[in-house]
């Protein structure tokens, strides 16, 4: 048990401790409220090249890309917390782009996806 005089030394730390944890944005703490989730994009909403991508992914390929379905490791911590190996990343082919270009789809297991069209710095849920 705690006495009175090593509650009030021990008080101060304790304070700046919840302090500290208040000003840490929700995302940098793994907690995503739903003012930060992704917004949502329907199928249909997606460009075609997207759709494309994600009728390959529910066949399991093959891809066109060599990275295609490597593991996505989230370290922005932009989508949903869940351990590594959780999430997959595939190519959208973007028209007119000599390389992969920006945009990506992120699934996780079985059939939670993202779209990204700048590169990971933002997502939309991908509501089929």
């Amino acid at each position: 048990m705690i006495g009175a005089k090593q509650l009030l030394r021990t008080l101060p730390v304790l304070c700046a401790v919840l302090l500290a944890l208040a000003a840490t944005p929700a995302a940098a703490r793994g907690h995503h409220p739903a003012g930060d989730l992704p917004g949502l994009v329907s199928v249909e909403q997606l460009p075609p090249e997207a759709r494309t991508t994600l009728q390959l992914i529910k066949q399991g390929g093959p891809y066109p890309f060599a990275r295609d379905g490597v593991v996505f490791g989230n370290f922005e911590k932009r989508l949903p917390k869940h351990p590594r190996g959780y999430y997959h990343e595939y190519t959208v082919k973007t028209p007119g782009a000599r390389n992969r270009g920006a945009r990506r789809i992120i699934c996780g297991q079985p059939t939670e996806c993202y779209y990204s069209d700048d590169h990971y710095a933002s997502f939309k849920r991908i509501r089929e």
